[in-house]
């Protein structure tokens, strides 16, 4: 379809992607969840039926993938009822999990359900740090989380959010995927959001543990062949050019928050001035197309410069308006990644800080967990 955006037509294909986080509730406390901040003041989740019909109204928008994500969606006991319609209309099924309520018997029920795919995360490889940085006593239940995954046949990926905490002990990690017998491993650098932008500081790696993790991931590449594909995804803060956040807005990617607020991507909701619309109030089609926020980003008639006459503007579309409205106050403006950014030096000052070792560093300020204590008074200090 084509729809007009700021008087130009702009050609939209359909919601391939479909998100569906079903709740913030989560057993986790880790200090890079990309959950937002604020979680605890959104509205109540969206019913068993209220799902059901997203699942339908997205299907019939063209959707034919869909992750069950939160928080942790082995919290709703609704879950396999999900799944299974989900599967019954012909979406291939992800579940996005930690682990941390996914017995045997959960797990043959999605097994029965038609669940095709499970992603498990893990914090690190040690029980150490895996539960400091979750704050929580898991690693174990994750462990055997991963082995109800091979014994129901399901394809695992195993995903570790990387950082300046575990990055070193990568080789650690990759062991831990081999051993659980996982197919793909996720080393992903985490990108500095909600809580993570939070506890950037004590997050961020530095460029000599990047290269070294780099360095380390490659060599185990070339070891273990086609038994464990692994992706390395680096922060983008080290880059010079900004990443095409989420494949271009409202291009590829939807979120349907708990709450029913669909998103362009899972922390679109800090863009105050734009009214997401709800799947209470409109169906999936008219949101994907009609709304006003899905288009607001859609195109380049948005743009400033220097993105408006970049020549590079079609490969990342002027990067994540997220991390610009973060970094700069204003969601229009260059991806401050970008080396052509007017604001690029606050990236460049970030980075600066992170070559500092810990030890001579002057103020550290302490991790924020991620838990609805934390949650109650950051939304009241941003008010």
């Amino acid at each position: 379809m084509t729809p007009t955006v700021n008087g130009k037509e702009v050609t939209v294909g359909p919601p391939l992607w479909l998100l569906a986080e079903v709740t913030y509730a989560c057993p986790l406390h880790c200090v890079f969840c990309y959950n937002p901040v604020d979680y605890t003041q959104h509205g109540p989740e969206l019913t068993t039926q209220e799902w059901i019909k997203v699942l339908r109204d997205a299907r019939a928008a063209g959707s034919v993938q869909c992750g069950f994500s939160g928080g942790e969606p082995l919290v709703r006991d609704d879950l396999e009822e999900l799944v299974a319609e989900a599967h019954k209309l012909g979406f291939y099924t992800n579940l996005l999990t930690s682990g941390i309520g996914f017995t045997a018997e959960r797990a043959k029920a999605l097994k029965d359900a038609g669940l095709d795919h499970v992603q498990l995360s893990f914090q690190d490889s040690t029980r150490e740090l895996n539960d400091f940085l979750s704050h929580t006593k898991t690693f174990a239940l994750k462990q055997k989380a991963a082995q109800l995954i091979q014994a129901n046949g399901w394809p695992m990926v195993l995903n570790c959010v990387i950082h300046r905490l575990n990055i070193d002990y990568i080789d650690k990690i990759i062991e831990l995927a081999v051993d659980l017998g996982a197919e793909y491993l996720e080393l992903a650098n985490s990108q500095y959001y909600s809580w993570a932008q939070l506890n950037r500081d004590g997050l961020m790696p530095s460029r000599e543990q990047l290269q070294r993790a780099e360095r380390v991931t490659n060599e185990y590449r070339e070891k273990l062949g086609d038994k464990l594909r692994m992706f390395f995804v680096v922060p983008d803060y080290y880059e010079t050019r900004p990443k095409k956040c989420m494949n271009g807005w409202g291009n590829i990617f939807l979120t349907i928050s708990p709450d029913g607020t669909a998103l362009p991507c899972h922390t679109a909701k800090m863009i105050k001035h734009l009214e997401f619309p709800n799947v209470k109030d409109m169906t999936v089609k008219d949101i994907w197309y009609d709304s006003g926020s899905f288009n607001y980003y859609r195109g380049d008639a948005w743009m400033k410069e220097p993105c408006r006459t970049c020549p590079e503007k079609e490969k990342d579309l002027g990067g994540c308006r997220c991390q610009a409205l973060m970094l700069t106050g204003d969601a229009a403006n260059a991806d401050p990644v970008c080396d052509k950014s007017e604001h690029h030096q606050l990236v460049l000052d970030a980075v600066a800080y992170a070559q500092v070792p810990n030890v001579k560093r002057v103020e550290v300020k302490p991790l924020v967990f991620r838990d609805p204590i934390n949650s109650r008074k950051l939304s009241t200090v941003s008010e």
